[in-house]
């Protein structure tokens, strides 16, 4: 059997930590034995065990995994963290062969975990689907190589080309399928935010309830703190952040932050960027959508197009390339933006 195969069932495995995982990386792990799999694991829960401590724990004699194959998505880890290094556990159970998709690339630790494990006489082999896990993990390698969060920008708009009427009002442009896919993504990233006007006249609560997960850290930009304080926003009831130009403060789960040089969308994903929030979706509305594509600090739109028509109203923002991927979601069209 191929090693491409193997990989694809250990990227199949991490895939089910996905929304559950973050700051870390998403890894699954395969144990093969003479073309057999002989254990298999994924990382769970961030602080909870690695890929490669649950696989080997899925053998059920240890033994057999002396001279095994070990498939690895990511670098096995070199440093004490949460969890023990995965690289010296492989090597105490005397792997005989490491194959890893994507070298980890924070300088801090990359190709320390490849160099323990050559260091102890194991066979590694690198590159492996590499293209794949670093899709896979394009969240993780933002936040270390470009120094913040992954973006994702996200609008519904009508037929004709608005995200709201004119006086803001813009409840419901996409179907029920629709927005029960987008509270599907609001689990699977750590951050969601939404501006002044949208915070005020939608009155979002930007949590997770047409889908089963975790609610996203909640952000709103309120330059001058106008907004009302009775806003679903503002119940204490998720973690939230409310980037302003007045004042810095905490206020049990509501955080005030102070931008030093007025709106910033760098100096706003720099900021998450040392809270560590890996991925940050932006729901609205046009103003802020805009001032992303603007600076170009987004990697992804995800754009909904219902059937209806509001003949005037507020403009969507306008993405100037052509859509990698058309998907129908019933009535609605959904349109994929990627920005490499």
């Amino acid at each position: 059997m191929s090693d491409e195969l193997y990989m694809q069932r250990a990227l199949e495995l991490a895939e089910l930590g996905r929304g559950n995982v973050s700051p870390n990386p998403m890894v699954g792990c395969v144990i093969v034995k003479e073309d057999f799999i002989i254990g298999e694991g994924y990382h769970r829960k961030y602080g909870e065990a690695h890929a490669e401590v649950n696989a080997v724990n899925d053998v059920k004699d240890s033994k057999l995994i002396e001279g095994a194959t070990a498939y690895v998505t990511l670098e096995p880890c070199s440093h004490y963290g949460k969890t023990p290094p995965c690289a010296n556990l492989l090597v105490e159970m005397k792997v005989g062969r490491v194959v890893i998709a994507a070298v980890d690339s924070n300088p801090l630790v990359g190709g320390k975990g490849i160099t323990i494990l050559k260091e102890a006489g194991i066979e590694v082999v690198t590159g492996i689907l590499e293209k794949e896990a670093r899709w896979q993990n394009r969240r993780f390698f933002t936040q270390i190589e470009k120094k913040r969060p992954y973006v994702i920008l996200k609008w519904a708009q009508t037929a004709d080309g608005f995200v709201a009427k004119k006086d803001f009002s813009s409840k419901w442009i996409s179907n029920f399928s629709s927005r029960q896919l987008v509270h599907k993504w609001r689990a699977e990233e750590d951050a969601i935010m939404v501006g002044k006007n949208t915070a005020k006249y939608d009155n979002p609560a930007l949590n997770v309830r047409d889908w089963v997960g975790k609610n996203p850290l909640r952000i709103v930009i309120d330059s001058r703190m106008e907004l009302p304080k009775d806003l679903k926003l503002f119940d204490q009831a998720v973690p939230t952040i409310c980037y302003n130009t007045q004042k810095s403060e905490v206020h049990g789960n509501l955080e005030l932050v102070k931008l030093k040089s007025g709106f910033s969308v760098q100096d706003i994903l720099q900021d998450l960027h040392q809270k560590k929030i890996q991925s940050l979706i932006v729901e609205g509305g046009s103003f802020l959508l805009n001032k992303f594509l603007e600076s170009e600090l987004w990697d992804e739109a995800r754009v909904f197009t219902s059937q209806n028509k509001f003949e005037e109203g507020i403009v969507a923002p306008i993405i100037q390339k052509p859509a990698s991927e058309l998907i129908s979601v019933l009535e609605d069209r959904l349109a994929i933006y990627y920005h490499v």
